[in-house]
């Protein structure tokens, strides 16, 4: 309950400066500092008497440690804010977000007990922090009404051994959101493979990111419920592939560089296709993996690929003679043109020396991309994807400027 100082007042006849934002009804305007980071909604205090304690009824908290000089100010504003915060107001959304050269796990420790103390309202939690987040996570799991949740860990290193380890057993029975960063998966019992995601019952959007597999060698997604997956930076090569259990899967989303076979019952159900080499890092064989996957998802009706997508699948050995068992019920393919990727052209150039035996094509790739600043279209590389769909509508995304709109790059 809002307390009657922060009741609209009516104006002054005599004054000329007409409020209409303080006019609002209290549920509106609370909707709008919800979207603001928690600092800056403070700070509407001073507004007038009508927001001096607004802020303290606003049923999210957001708090990014951009928006303070130091760890010891951050520290400070989270106690003050949270045990000013208006006890009879369902906390529904938490955002904690701090990435620095230090670990604030006294602040991580306050707003983790926060939340948990509002665990059978709270339903997005979102904590992205440098460190081990490993001792808060029993902490969490009592938020049962979590409908949302983004986990991130950073500066832990990038090796499989340094990653926060994600717990075997973890139930959010309303959970339909899930968004992981830089976890390490563990290995079942007795078993080579890790399978993290079986006891979300509910889960519909997954999201893992540089993450990694311990003591196995393949990482099982298994879900009925999960409908988009998207994938980003897991080329590691502790685990070589990647099993997919969910027959509602609609849509697979994928950035980095191909390094795991996919394979599972689920590859039929996938309709819409997204690869992104984003940064290229080189493990194994990527032009065979990424062949792989569009010969085994054999039901896409939309495919959505980068030039350096197609230049690396462009490696593989007489692939214009190959003839796809996928692809017939293609739809739309769409090709993003991209500035190049740190550490793909050097690769590509390698691979057609290996391939080629011939520096002088090596040399013509090199004299290709001084000419144009995003990769190339491999010449005859669409015409292979469309050789089973050639209906299909091609689109071509620009990333560019408007004056070589139009004009796309093809080898």
């Amino acid at each position: 309950m809002i307390p009657p100082n922060t009741k609209r007042a009516k104006h002054d006849d005599n004054d000329n400066e007409e409020d209409r934002l303080s006019d609002l009804p209290d549920c509106v305007l609370l909707h709008i500092l919800s979207f603001l980071n928690s600092k800056h909604a403070v700070q509407t205090c001073i507004l007038s008497p009508r927001w001096n304690n607004l802020w303290k009824y606003i049923p999210t908290l957001k708090l990014h440690s951009s928006e303070f000089r130091t760890a010891k100010k951050l520290g400070m504003f989270v106690t003050k804010i949270l045990t000013l915060r208006d006890t009879s107001t369902a906390l529904q959304a938490l955002n904690f977000k701090r990435i620095a050269s230090f670990e604030p796990q006294r602040t991580l420790k306050e707003i983790v007990n926060y939340a948990c103390s509002h665990n059978t309202q709270l339903k997005r939690l979102g904590i992205s922090v440098k460190g081990d987040i490993g001792i808060i996570l029993p902490r969490i799991s009592s938020c049962q009404a979590l409908t949302s949740l983004k986990l991130a860990v950073y500066g832990k290193g990038v090796s499989n051994c340094e990653r926060t380890l994600f717990p075997k057993h973890l139930n959010f029975p309303a959970l339909t959101s899930l968004d992981l960063s830089n976890f390490a998966f563990c290995a079942n019992d007795n078993a080579d493979h890790a399978e993290p995601f079986s006891s979300f019952s509910r889960l519909n959007n997954l999201i893992i990111s540089r993450c990694s597999v311990r003591d196995a060698s393949i990482l099982t997604i298994s879900s009925a419920t999960i409908v988009h997956l998207t994938m980003c930076g897991n080329s590691s090569s502790d685990f070589t592939k990647i099993e997919l259990s969910a027959p509602s899967l609609d849509t697979i989303t994928f950035y980095g560089t191909p390094s795991q076979r996919l394979y599972g019952s689920s590859l039929s159900s996938v309709k819409q296709v997204n690869i992104d080499e984003d940064i290229f890092i080189r493990i194994g064989e990527p032009h065979l993996i990424l062949l792989s996957w569009l010969q085994d998802l054999d039901n896409i009706k939309s495919l959505t690929v980068t030039a350096g997508i197609l230049q690396i699948l462009s490696l593989v050995p007489d692939l214009f003679n190959i003839k796809l068992p996928s692809l017939h019920n293609l739809k739309s393919l769409k090709v993003k043109l991209k500035p190049h990727p740190y550490g793909l052209s050097s690769y590509i150039r390698k691979e057609v020396v290996y391939k080629y035996k011939s520096r002088k094509e090596a040399h013509k790739i090199r004299l290709k991309e001084a000419d144009e600043p995003y990769v190339i279209i491999p010449e005859g590389i669409v015409d292979f994807l469309l050789q089973n769909s050639p209906s299909a509508e091609v689109g071509i995304i620009h990333y560019m400027s408007k004056e070589s709109a139009g004009n796309y790059p093809v080898g």
